[in-house]
């Protein structure tokens, strides 16, 4: 149980510097002119991160959960996909941030994953769901919010993308990605 709950407190350390990174990028944005989309579905999206970890606490407590036998594949994975949210903040820089926010005609980012992808962090985070509960066996924390991440990336992705269109050369350049 003590490595759970290291475990977990150095992610929410993590996702707090995370937390205020964004916040300082939003303000950056918005003094030059960004434009924020997504309000109403972002509220829920903060509810089901946090709710996340809320579960897989719950899970692991109320049935015991201890660490996987396959904890050094689970464990390297999540490292993967933290140095993968790592290279996704680095190269968004200051256009980093937990909410669509889009300057009208910003030069589009093309650089570290969004050379490969044009959504990488969805992608860390869904890898990060199922791997953080399969390190310690949440199975039912995985399946339920691996299908409420994906109902979200549903709703979140087409928003993005038409924010991302409306208001910058975004078609253009991902038109072969």
């Amino acid at each position: 149980m003590m490595i759970f709950t290291i475990f977990i407190a150095l992610i929410a350390i993590q996702r707090l510097v995370e937390l205020y990174i964004a916040k300082q990028n939003e303000k950056q944005l918005k003094m030059e002119g960004a434009v924020e989309f997504g309000e109403s579905h972002y509220r829920w999206m903060v509810l089901m991160h946090l709710s996340f970890f809320i579960v897989l606490t719950i899970e692991v407590m109320v049935y015991g959960r201890k660490i996987a036998t396959l904890w050094p594949i689970w464990l390297t994975l999540f490292l993967i996909a933290q140095s993968g949210r790592v290279w996704v903040i680095s190269s968004l820089g200051k256009h980093w941030n937990t909410k669509i926010i889009v300057v009208p005609n910003a030069e589009v980012v093309v650089k570290g994953p969004y050379k490969y992808f044009k959504h990488p962090n969805y992608l860390i985070v869904a890898t990060e769901i199922i791997v953080i509960s399969l390190l310690f066996n949440a199975y039912y924390t995985a399946i339920i919010f691996s299908l409420l991440n994906a109902w979200m990336m549903a709703v979140r992705i087409p928003l993005e993308e038409k924010a991302l269109k409306t208001h910058t050369e975004y078609s253009t350049v991902f038109k072969q990605k």
